[in-house]
Order: C-alpha cells, then structure tokens, then sequence
C-alpha cells in the first residue's frame, strides 16, 4: 500500500500530514509555505509511495462555499496540473482549528505553545487525514 498525504490549505501556510503505508495512522509532518506546496508535494511524491493527496475544503455551518475557496481551488489545480496522475479529492474540514485547540490544550500544551499556528495547521491536517480515514471504513464497512 501507499501512504495517504492531508494538506490543511492556507493563503500563508499549509499543515501537511502523512498516513503510515498501511493507511492506519495519521500523524502529522511538518508546515510550510503556501508558495511552496507544489515543489514539497512533488518532492515528497517522488520519494514515498502515495496514494492520493486529501485537502480539507473550508466550508461554512451551512455547508455552503467559505470565502477561502476562492484561493484554494486555483491552488489545488495547479497541483492537480503539476502532478496529474495523483487522485487529489476534497475533504470537509469543519471545526478542525477548534479541535486542534483542544487536542494542545488536552495535550498540555502551554498557552504560548498554542499561539504556534503552524503547529495548529499540522494538527489540523492529522485531523483532517483522520477523518478522513473513519469515513472510509465507515463507507467500507457498510
């Protein structure tokens, strides 16, 4: 099998997690620049064997198209253009900065420590690629 990589797409910065190459666990890898995703991303794909690329897409409570889409699709599709053979696919990421809080505060973290937004992007990402990974053996287990 193949690892499955979660981007948590920012304008400044994105969260990237990785799944194990048995797609068990999620854990979370590192954040970098926005400028930079495509050259990780290809980088990364030519050194690990991936699966697919899962993005969290921002949307509102009501399901509806969150203002950050509008620099978040153009982004992706560059990517999809860069490395065309990989499944890239949405993935709903609602609440996952909140939850991602919580997890540093349970985790006792130091309230300087959770002020690190490029921590709370990686965590987000992990949690991000989690959910993921429940929704596909909930659909699988159906």
């Amino acid at each position: 099998m193949a690892r499955i990589i979660a981007i948590d797409f920012g304008r400044k910065r994105c969260g990237i997690a990785a799944t194990d190459t048995m797609q068990i666990v999620a854990n979370g890898l590192c954040t970098i620049p926005t400028a930079g995703l495509n050259a990780w991303v290809k980088a990364y794909v030519a050194r690990e064997p991936v699966e697919r690329i899962v993005v969290g897409l921002p949307v509102t409570l009501r399901g509806e198209p969150s203002e950050s889409q509008k620099w978040l699709r153009p982004a992706i599709d560059r990517l999809r253009r860069e490395i065309p053979d990989m499944p890239v696919e949405f993935f709903d990421e609602r609440f996952t900065s909140a939850i991602a809080h919580r997890a540093m505060i349970d985790g006792g973290l130091s309230r300087m420590a959770r002020r690190d937004k490029a921590l709370v992007d990686e965590i987000s990402a992990t949690i991000i690629l989690n959910d993921y990974l429940e929704s596909r053996q909930y659909k699988t287990s159906k």
